[in-house]
């Protein structure tokens, strides 16, 4: 069990310690909760406030990025390299950050929950290289955005879009995209107060999740 989440700190961190077994993983995220952390601490638990969403209907697609989505350089997929997209984000050093948050035990975690069919990747390629990707946890209506990565311009942009409209046409009401970043905001990302964002998923938890595996091309 976890403390409520409205007794976070005023960082957001929630609760030390547990572990990362796929029942306490779901347990965290129907309540709002993720665990982040470095390599050698305890696990730490957030609960941010305010928490930064998405909502698919007000997706921002610049100019550039409508020019660039137009000439198809890439292809996307999903479900296709869990592995490749989650271990490429852990590789991924971000300005301001000496290491990755996205450690072994992590790896192994959301692997598992991959297997599950809870977890999700969507992989962009060029040609036959893996050049950009994301992943997430997937529950009711909702997609709890982990990390992404890219190795060219705009690639995770371009990735996230064609997924956006996957999750439109799948009948998403909310992604999850846990920080605020200039990069998120740019493409139609807010900020929604904790209360709000714990009654949404009060409501999506009254949902039925679909668990499978997704396949195939993201057009």
């Amino acid at each position: 069990m976890f403390p409520h989440p409205e007794t976070a700190n005023s960082d957001g961190l929630l609760a030390l310690g547990g572990d990362l077994s796929a029942r306490r993983l779901l347990l965290a995220y129907r309540y709002g909760i993720f665990p982040w952390y470095s390599e050698g601490d305890p696990i730490m638990w957030w609960s941010p406030d305010p928490r930064c969403v998405l909502f698919p209907d007000d997706l921002k697609v610049s100019k550039s990025m409508r020019k660039l989505l137009g000439r198809s350089p890439y292809r996307v997929t999903i479900d296709r390299d869990f592995s490749g997209v989650i271990q490429a984000c852990s590789a991924n050093v971000r300005k301001g950050q000496d290491g990755t948050w996205i450690t072994d035990e992590m790896i192994d975690a959301y692997e598992n929950m991959h297997r599950l069919y809870y977890a999700h990747s969507v992989e962009v390629w060029e040609g036959e290289k893996l050049v950009a990707g994301l992943y997430g946890i997937a529950l009711g209506s909702i997609f709890f955005g982990e990390s992404m990565f890219t190795t060219v311009s705009d690639g995770s942009k371009y990735g996230f879009i064609k997924f956006v409209h996957f999750l439109r046409e799948e009948g998403f009401s909310l992604i999850d995209c846990q920080q605020d970043t200039k990069h998120l905001r740019s493409l139609g990302a807010i900020t929604i107060s904790r209360s709000d964002f714990l009654a949404r998923l009060k409501e999506n938890n009254r949902g039925v999740d679909v668990v499978r595996k997704w396949q195939g091309d993201l057009r």
